[in-house]
């Protein structure tokens, strides 16, 4: 059995599960929110905040984030502290920020759950590591999220995050027989891969009926280990699949924070830098300017280095990088 790796970076926590030479499933998670499996008191705002009846409510927590409860005890009102369990976490949306939910529970207060901790709730088995194996390429994984671009032979994934659900474009270059032994592969393994939940729709080129049948087969076959319900494929080619959405995905925790993102991403490249002399890095503006207080402290730290920072408008937001230079 396939165990998860976890690397405990500067600012953000990342899992892969490795098997034969692949990252076949990830996890991206960012310490100080509201994480998945926290429990704590929080304090009611507003009852029944989406008109749906007198056992919801608005709360808010110690650190002064807010979720929506349900479930709530008959006699809430608000201003009172009632426990709650995170059910999921808060999420990014273009132009606004889809609250966290909770739950009422009568579990004792436990902190937020580390990345391990997460995984191991799950029950999966899960072991820090300092750094992933040279082969697992978290790189271009992190490049694949950032740019929404997944090639595959014949074809290529163009992903987007909206409002509504993740859009998977499917975009074919050669004959459909492409489309059928690679690119269905490789959609079931994006998905798992980026932690992709939630609505997702998969956008496919205008197919035969015989060449329908054959991709709807091959997705039974490619998903069919992964929670999930999908419609099959209609005669314009769309598929829409559902399964749980607890946590942001990597397309949406790196789409929709692209300069905390790729603070993080410089991070842990200048972690592993192992020429010797002070570590410089050289970034775009705003993603120094996404480093928040004690992250350069902590890598001078781990690094036990002295380190200059530079920053180059002209570079984009994740082409920075990390070199050694003489004091």
């Amino acid at each position: 059995m396939a165990e998860w790796l976890v690397e405990e970076g500067i600012g953000e926590e990342r899992a892969i599960l490795f098997e034969d030479g692949k990252i076949i499933a990830a996890r991206l998670h960012w310490p100080g929110g509201l994480t998945l499996g926290k429990v704590e008191d929080a304090q009611v705002v507003k009852m029944n905040p989406r008109g749906q009846g007198t056992r919801t409510a608005l709360v808010r927590f110690a650190n002064g984030q807010e979720a929506f409860a349900s479930r709530l005890p008959q006699d809430t009102t608000e201003g009172m502290r009632v426990r709650q369990t995170i059910t999921r976490e808060a999420i990014s949306e273009r132009g606004r920020l889809k609250l966290a939910q909770s739950t009422h529970t009568d579990e004792a207060p436990t902190p937020a759950p580390s990345l391990k901790q997460q995984l191991e709730n799950e029950g999966e088995t899960a072991s820090i590591i300092h750094r992933f194996p040279a082969e697992a390429d978290w790189d271009e994984l992190f490049l694949e999220a950032w740019s929404g671009d997944v090639a595959y032979k014949g074809g290529a994934l163009i992903l987007s995050d909206t409002p509504a659900m993740t859009l998977i474009d499917v975009d074919l270059h050669d004959y459909p027989d492409a489309l059928y032994f690679n690119g269905v592969p490789v959609i079931a393994s994006t998905l798992r891969r980026m932690n992709i939940g939630g609505n997702i729709g998969i956008d496919f080129p205008m197919l035969d009926k015989s060449d329908r049948r054959g991709i709807d087969t091959r997705l039974d076959k490619y998903l069919a280990d992964w929670p999930h319900e999908r419609t099959a494929m209609n005669g314009f080619g769309f598929v829409q699949i559902v399964t749980a959405l607890r946590q942001p995905s990597m397309l949406q925790r790196i789409g929709r924070n692209r300069s905390a993102a790729a603070a993080r991403f410089l991070l842990r490249n200048a972690e592993q830098v192992a020429e010797p002399g002070t570590l410089l890095l050289v970034a775009h503006p705003a993603v120094l300017a996404a480093m928040e207080t004690g992250w350069l402290e902590e890598l001078a730290r781990r690094t036990g280095r002295q380190l200059r920072t530079e920053a180059r408008p002209a570079l984009a937001l994740e082409a920075g990088f990390a070199q050694t230079v003489s004091s």
